[in-house]
């Protein structure tokens, strides 16, 4: 039982305290996509501590889970977890991580079959407005070119992947920034962006009030988007998709006095025209590591008892 509480406990203080930290961190506006996969290592480290404590609280409370999680344990090791001194608060531990996890499960399906329904309105839009033409067949091409004064573009994910742009945006976009917007939203679709966006939105609307969640959810919206800039200005330059950006989102207002909702946008343009360089290769392979060995901090505290009972 003591170990249930321990991850319980570090759970708690992983979702409380990483946000504070990320936050006040300089580095993930450098490292956009190392950023990603620390807080990919912190969700899943704290789910993780989550699920273990789940586990080891009902192996406590009910005899029946006990057979199962520690049907090839030596006696001794069973012993060295202490399960049967803790029968009713276990019992009600277990049954309230439980629920959290159907919850967890619950939203996320929510949010997948939210986002079919959406791509298959938007699809059904596309189609009203750029039909097929006479033997075109359907999902015959990856490209939607829409009649509209407004410049946009978009990446519409799915089995048959679209990318989506306005006939403005071809008028306003000139040379090699469009090939950096079609970069951009390219880079959307090979790193599946659309899923961690999803993941997110699940673990923050089915638990508004876990700080990590909703951290991780607005960071997910600004750290993907920084990574596409980082994959279009590699090849195509910083000016370049700077200033296509400008161009796509000038008469939306975002660079005015006001707030907006693209209040982000102005930052993006000027990371990119006055970049602060990367991290070194050294420092980057380190975070990383460390991100990755995040998530075996609670294996290794729930497996502590029966090393030491083992030793």
């Amino acid at each position: 039982m003591l170990v249930s509480v321990v991850l319980l406990l570090l759970g708690a203080l992983a979702a409380v305290v990483t946000p504070r930290l990320m936050a006040r961190a300089e580095w993930p506006e450098r490292e956009p996509v190392v950023a990603l996969w620390v807080w990919q290592c912190v969700v899943a480290g704290v789910l993780l501590s989550f699920a273990l404590s789940m586990t080891f609280s009902a192996a406590a409370a009910w005899q029946a889970v006990r057979g199962q999680v520690f049907a090839p344990a030596p006696h001794a090791v069973v012993e060295a977890y202490a399960l049967a001194a803790y029968g009713p608060w276990s019992a009600v531990m277990a049954v309230l991580l439980a629920l959290g996890g159907l919850w967890t499960a619950a939203m996320l399906t929510r949010e997948i079959r939210r986002g079919r329904l959406q791509r298959r309105q938007r699809r059904a839009e596309l189609l009203v407005r750029s039909p097929l033409l006479p033997g075109e067949a359907p999902g015959s091409g990856r490209l939607v070119v829409l009649e509209g004064e407004r410049p946009d573009a978009w990446w519409l994910p799915g089995t048959a992947p679209r990318l989506v742009i306005t006939t403005g945006a071809l008028g306003r976009l000139k040379g090699r920034q469009l090939d950096a917007v079609l970069a951009h939203e390219q880079g959307h679709a090979n790193a599946r962006h659309d899923w961690l966006l999803n993941c997110s939105a699940a673990l923050a609307s089915g638990f508004p009030q876990v700080p990590v969640f909703v951290a991780f959810r607005g960071e997910m919206h600004r750290l993907v988007e920084l990574s596409a800039d980082d994959m279009a200005s590699r090849r195509f330059g910083r000016l370049t998709i700077a200033l296509a950006l400008v161009e796509l989102n000038e008469e939306r207002g975002v660079f005015g006095p006001c707030p907006t909702p693209d209040a982000q946008m102005p930052l993006r343009v000027n990371r990119l025209l006055a970049p602060a360089g990367r991290l070194t290769a050294g420092r980057r392979l380190r975070l990383t590591a460390a991100a990755t060995l995040l998530p075996g901090v609670p294996l290794l505290v729930a497996f502590v008892p029966a090393l030491v009972a083992l030793r």
